[in-house]
């Protein structure tokens, strides 16, 4: 493929904004994209200063061409630089330029070819997110844990209570409910937050394995002991131990535990010396201890020295009004993490997430938003977007809701020829001003130029 004869089809298909300058900085081509992006034709930039875009990333050196005008010359390269242009309209875009400098055979500089990537939607949308976290007063909650019910605000003052103090922790409550969390807040809050923070997950190992995991090893303690090993105590050493699913620990290891907390000493396994440590214990588990005891699988003098204070994480059940404060939680980090532009739920997806009982509390909340956020397309999460055992659970809510109209998700066009004439409609009666147009089809600006790009709607001349 002779790709010399065919790089204008291959730039106009490209969705950022391309545009070819010569060494003194005027137009040589724009494509379509960025034709749409500026509100110039093509035949209105050819032959002009590229400074017509008044681009706020531009440094100029002095009159002339090649390196003695423009610091993109001097330098050769930009890369992913955030600035603002002005288009045909006086509007200012924000966008992301990337710029190469041009050379011929002979080293001497030809020009230049940049690329715009129109951000406008991603800052509105940040701004529009912003707006939404101001109106629930959404910050990032006491050390991550998002909560204004009352058991919560009563569990985050226990922790600022307790934390400065090395007294024993244990922390109680079903899974899913963020005791790790809890944890973590104790150690960050604490004299020791300096210092290393270490977690075992008791309910993860062997017996032997656990052992070894607290207590360390030293060469040849058992089969595969090659090298001496410290233990996570000994990691943790003027730190934060812990130990998660207490519960799950064998008998036989919770004798060993019980002496290191009397001691503050531990033994590796395959040795007899001693080794002082120093640490702040905290423990937690999803288990009834006191039944356990009761069935003579938990000892009760271990129980006695690690629940000392004990903090309760409560259900999702049990404080229903922190449910929308979480959700737009988890929504504000997912739209981070993947660039989808997702504000919220819809009143009746909300709802019917309220409605639920959240067995798996925030662990479940979290998989179900995340699962809403990878089916959803617009700016909103529907009803039809949620996991189906969630419509299951209250089938009055999701058939009465379902029946209704979507307050907050623009209806969407049926078909490629509905779209592009609604899109024509709409660019008509704004008289071609793109903002204009965007806001009567309750869509972005850039959407509105996209769409002009798949329909092939090309700018007139002026």
């Amino acid at each position: 493929m002779d790709i010399g004869k065919n790089w204008r089809v291959i730039i106009d298909s490209v969705q950022d904004g391309i545009i070819l300058v010569d060494e003194q900085g005027n137009f040589i081509a724009a494509n379509h994209s960025a034709q749409l992006m500026t509100g110039y034709t093509e035949d209105q930039l050819i032959g002009r200063s590229c400074r017509i875009l008044n681009c706020t990333g531009c440094e100029i050196k002095g009159i002339g061409k090649g390196k003695d005008w423009c610091m993109l010359f001097s330098q050769g390269l930009v890369r992913d630089k955030k600035c603002m242009i002005t288009d045909s309209r006086k509007q200012t875009i924000p966008i992301v330029k990337t710029a190469t400098v041009l050379y011929d055979d002979a080293g001497q500089i030809t020009g230049a070819v940049e690329t715009l990537k129109d951000i406008s939607e991603n800052i509105s949308y940040q701004n529009e997110l912003d707006t939404i976290k101001r109106i629930y007063h959404i910050d990032d909650g006491f050390h991550g844990i998002i909560g204004r019910a009352p058991v919560m605000q009563n569990l985050f003052e226990h922790i600022q209570g307790v934390a400065s103090l090395d007294t024993p922790v244990i922390i109680l409550g079903e899974s899913g409910t963020g005791k790790e969390m809890v944890a973590k807040a104790l150690h960050e809050k604490g004299n020791r937050a300096d210092k290393p923070f270490v977690k075992v997950n008791c309910a993860a190992l062997s017996e032997t394995i656990l052992e070894s995991e607290l207590f360390g090893h030293v060469k040849g303690a058992y089969t595969g002991a090659a090298n001496d090993r410290i233990g996570r105590f000994e990691s943790a050493h003027q730190g934060t131990i812990f130990l998660d699913e207490i519960g799950d620990i064998p008998l036989s290891v919770q004798v060993k535990l019980l002496r290191v907390l009397e001691e503050q000493m531990i033994q590796r396994v395959g040795d007899n010396r001693s080794i002082p440590i120093n640490v702040r214990i905290i423990t937690a588990t999803n288990k009834d201890l006191e039944k356990m005891i009761l069935q003579g699988e938990f000892r009760q003098d271990l129980y006695f020295r690690i629940n000392v204070f004990p903090l309760i994480c409560p259900p999702l059940r049990h404080r229903k009004d922190d449910i929308t404060l979480i959700i737009q939680h988890f929504i504000s980090i997912l739209a981070q993490k993947t660039k989808k532009n997702i504000l919220g739920f819809t009143p009746r997806a909300m709802r019917t997430m309220v409605a639920y009982p959240w067995p798996g509390n925030i662990r479940e909340l979290r998989n179900a938003v995340e699962y809403a956020f990878v089916l959803a397309k617009g700016k909103s999460i529907g009803t039809e977007h949620l996991p189906e055992k969630l419509l299951q659970h209250n089938p009055d809510i999701s058939t009465s809701l379902d029946s209704l109209p979507d307050p907050v998700v623009p209806a969407k066009i049926s078909c490629k020829q509905s779209e592009k004439a609604a899109l024509m409609e709409a660019l008509q009666k704004s008289d071609g001003n793109q903002t204009k147009a965007a806001q009567m089809l309750g869509i972005s600006r850039v959407t509105v130029w996209k769409r002009m790009k798949k329909h092939g709607v090309a700018l007139k001349n002026a």
